[in-house]
């Protein structure tokens, strides 16, 4: 399956080969433009759907790079020489693609590109909505980590892994100490603001590998690669960060945190509940600090 990405250009498809260009009006258009269309509307991800969109273009006009202004910023074939820029719009808000050529279009290969847009058009739009609906089904609306179910679907794969013998994972509970007595005082609005900041810097404090969740009011939950004390250096960075954010320190805002590893057991509800008992060890020592599931025992 092909994908249009935004860091490295499409693999070359027979660039320099010279076979003519196909036309829409020949005998035979109607059954060119249903598979086409097909070919569009067989994938919901808007990267795949770009570039089936590039290799029909590839195939049919003097066109070897495609460039898409849209919030994907999506590349697909050799995006440099010259180039003509179009709006796309009819579904959704307007964007534009700019178009990278061998050679200049002629009048009748520019009305040939007008049809081909408005095919790529509607399932382009449709995977765009089908991929907001999944993000919205995945991820938290305020913060913008994953929900409770990715969650459950992220641990059941890690565990998995680990249990492949794959390398050991670590559980990370997190909550924010006295966040409803802040919430009751200065109201929700900041109590929201207070959420997204901290959703933001628990990102920047985490790794590549590691991924982070929101599964409810002020608790989140960090899936790291690596066992309990290598968990360390994770945990330090997070509450010195705290004490550094102008609006977590403004207001005193910190966390406890717990930890747990697979390697004692691998079901995710046992090891969840290893690392909630390290939280609550870490607040009861507290707060302001973190905890391991060994310690906690």
């Amino acid at each position: 399956m092909d994908y249009a990405i935004a860091s490295q250009p499409y693999p070359e498809q027979n660039w320099d080969k010279s076979a003519p260009y196909k036309s829409l009006k020949s005998a035979d258009s109607e059954s060119n433009l249903m598979k086409i269309l097909q070919q569009m509307h067989s994938s919901l991800d808007p990267r795949t759907v770009f570039a089936s969109y590039g290799n029909t273009l590839g195939q049919l006009l003097p066109i070897q790079g495609l460039q898409l202004n849209h919030q994907l910023k999506l590349n697909w074939g050799r995006c440099h020489g010259l180039n003509q820029q179009r709006v796309i719009s009819g579904f959704g808000e307007p964007y534009s693609i700019k178009y990278y050529l061998k050679a200049p279009l002629t009048p009748n290969q520019l009305l040939q590109l007008n049809e081909l847009e408005t095919l790529f058009s509607q399932p382009f739009a449709n995977a765009i909505k089908f991929e907001k609906m999944s993000n919205q089904a995945m991820f938290d609306a305020l913060t913008g980590l994953g929900n409770r179910y990715y969650y459950r679907q992220s641990i059941k794969s890690a565990l998995a892994r680990a249990n492949r013998k794959q390398g050991d994972i670590s559980l990370l509970v997190l909550d924010l100490d006295n966040f409803k007595s802040l919430n009751d005082k200065h109201g929700h609005k900041l109590g929201d603001t207070i959420l997204s900041e901290f959703a933001e810097l628990v990102n920047e404090a985490i790794r590549n590998t590691d991924q982070a969740f929101r599964i409810g009011g002020d608790e989140f939950i960090i899936i790291a690669q690596g066992n309990e004390l290598e968990m360390t250096p994770l945990c330090q960075r997070i509450i010195a960060a705290m004490v550094e954010h102008p609006l977590m320190s403004a207001f005193n805002v910190q966390c406890s945190l717990g930890v747990a590893d697979s390697k004692e057991t691998q079901a995710q509800d046992k090891l969840y509940e290893r690392a909630d008992a390290a939280l609550y060890a870490a607040k009861a020592s507290g707060r302001n600090c973190f905890k391991f599931s060994t310690e906690a025992n």
